[in-house]
């Protein structure tokens, strides 16, 4: 039992890493906020935030809720679950003329 722990501990990073990563976290963030003060486009402003929204998103389930580690079905079961979140989400946001601008 603890031979299974430990080599499974031995795929998990570090917490150096996590810190990383939430480094990336909180830039990304940062930029985010940033976008709100520049004057772009409407449509670009919205591609670009669901653009950080999908990097984040990806960051947070693949390093903090350990999918990276877990097997290659998982990963792809959520790749393709992201890709149709992504596709309905801006097909809504088409529907309500979001990218007119």
């Amino acid at each position: 039992m603890q031979a299974e722990a430990e080599s499974e501990l031995a795929h998990h990073p570090s917490p150096r890493e996590y810190v990383k990563v939430a480094i990336i976290l909180a830039v990304a963030t940062g930029a985010e906020v940033g976008l709100f003060y520049m004057n772009l486009p409407h449509a670009l402003f919205v591609l670009l935030l669901l653009f950080f929204a999908a990097i984040k998103f990806s960051l947070v389930v693949l390093w903090f809720m350990h999918l990276r580690f877990d097997s290659q079905i998982f990963r792809r079961l959520f790749l393709l679950g992201l890709s149709l979140a992504t596709a309905v989400y801006l097909i809504v946001l088409s529907i309500f003329g979001i990218f007119r601008g």
